[in-house]
């Protein structure tokens, strides 16, 4: 059932500064630019680690999932520092730890350094993949909500794309991502330095944004969160929400903890925390971060020359952002569910494909040769699968997360479901290149089309919808 006072008639929302909401949400999104940027940039620089470091299989594996474990602990920890400090704090320190990384991971001259540097930017990565969809859940109308969280996947792809780009060109610039660019340097060093640019912009345009208001609420900071809502909402709505936010947080006025996810009555783990953590770990066991951080690696492998390669993740950045901008159509008129399932089912074919093709070839000196026609069989059902992903678990698992969890326990809500992301992310990256070297590329993509198939049921079974739904309705 609705609330009138936040979903009222066209009447409730005249004096709502629409204009306003979706400036300071964009504003959030930079940090998924950055999330985007910071995951994709390691694709082009796969031969570069290898040149400068001389890393074995399992050490290259290392270096490029070395972010996501400092994603792990940064979603963790971001969440239960946003309860203290605040949703736009956690995101200035992450806009900070962005610059530090892209800085150091150019310049790193060993591979302890780089990893180094990697965790660092993991630590503003798992933040910011939080804490952006947060906010935005937390400025934005229960009507249009769903839209503008979907945007912070529209922008952590248009970062993947950009650092895909940027790589390209790069690479084609200097001849290879190994040879000399500027100042001596190699192309693979530049790729990193220029994540420098987006990191200094997204500092400065979060001192220009306010505080969330329901953080200010939990925090009795009752004038300034007014003040916040008469911005976003109009006087007349904001005193409105203000009561309905009070009256949600009114049972339970403690200080907000990671055992709130405990219900005291049965002192078992809340069930929507499993669906939380249920959403994040399935979001990675389909795999997509295979594409992401090793799509280079894979082309390559399956014949295409390394121009071409780093050529297809352009393409499939472009179909990705296309793919997004169809969930913004439909993300608040059919629901989260549907495009949950639709998007499981749509991956698990394309991944049963993938299988099929990759079973059909052969290796000639270590390397895998098609059947004449196969690779671009291979090409298309990888580009649907990143469509589906795309338009689906992309970035309805980030919308889920920022909005399905009470008030009392979002922060707490978010800390454990981000950590287990990261944590699946982090499992599947480390294991591809060990997976691929025994088992072989056929194998590997069964294994992620099982997973699909699995959260078609998971999906059915345990998820509930969350359209037109204010947070305050939110129940755990």
């Amino acid at each position: 059932m609705s609330s009138p006072s936040i979903a009222g008639d066209a009447s409730a929302h005249a004096a709502e500064n629409t204009r306003f909401i979706v400036l300071i949400s964009c504003v959030a999104t930079i940090g998924g630019f950055l999330f985007g940027f910071d995951s994709g940039v390691i694709n082009g620089t796969v031969d570069g680690l290898q040149q400068a470091f001389g890393s074995s299989k399992a050490a290259l594996g290392f270096e490029v999932a070395s972010m996501l474990l400092g994603c792990a602990i940064g979603a963790f920890f971001a969440g239960r520092l946003a309860d203290r400090w605040g949703r736009r704090s956690v995101l200035i320190i992450s806009a900070v730890l962005f610059l530090l990384s892209a800085v150091g991971s150019g310049a790193a001259g060993s591979s302890l350094v780089f990893i180094a540097a990697r965790v660092l930017g993991g630590f503003a990565v798992g933040a910011a993949s939080v804490m952006s969809p947060a906010y935005i859940a937390e400025v934005a109308p229960a009507r249009y909500r769903g839209r503008l969280a979907t945007v912070q996947q529209i922008a952590i792809i248009s970062g993947l794309f950009a650092a895909f780009l940027s790589n390209y060109l790069l690479a084609r610039t200097a001849g290879a991502s190994t040879e000399a660019l500027w100042l001596g340097a190699p192309a693979w060093r530049w790729m990193f330095w220029m994540m420098a640019i987006p990191s200094l912009l997204f500092f400065a345009l979060l001192m220009l944004i306010p505080e969330s208001p329901r953080y200010l609420v939990v925090k009795r900071r009752r004038d300034e969160a007014l003040a916040v809502l008469s911005r976003l909402y109009g006087p007349v709505q904001a005193q409105a929400t203000l009561g309905e936010i009070e009256r949600s947080l009114a049972a339970d006025q403690h200080r907000p903890r990671l055992s709130d996810l405990v219900n005291k009555a049965t002192g078992r783990i809340r069930p929507i925390v499993w669906v939380g953590i249920g959403l994040a770990t399935f979001q990675q066991l389909v795999g997509i971060n295979v594409v992401f951080y090793y799509g280079a690696v894979l082309w390559q492998a399956v014949g295409f020359s390394e121009s071409d390669a780093l050529l297809i993740n352009v393409l499939s950045g472009a179909l990705s952002i296309g793919a997004c901008l169809v969930t913004v159509v439909l993300i608040d008129r059919i629901g989260r569910k549907p495009l949950l399932w639709i998007g499981s089912l749509g991956m698990a074919v394309s991944l049963a494909v993938l299988t099929w093709v990759f079973a059909s070839g052969a290796l000639v000196d270590g390397h895998l040769q098609l059947p004449e026609g196969m690779g671009t069989v291979a090409l298309v059902a990888a580009n649907a699968y990143v469509v589906f992903f795309n338009m689906s678990w992309g970035p309805v698992m980030w919308v889920m997360l920022g909005e399905m969890f009470p008030n009392q326990i979002r922060g707490s809500g978010l800390a454990v479901a981000g950590a287990a992301q990261w944590t699946s992310n982090f499992a599947i990256t480390m294991s591809f290149p060990v997976l691929l070297a025994g088992f072989g590329l056929a194998s590997t993509y069964a294994i992620y089309m099982v997973a699909a198939f699995v959260s078609v049921g998971f999906v059915l079974k345990f998820v509930h919808e969350t359209k037109g739904k204010a947070l305050e309705q939110m129940e755990g």
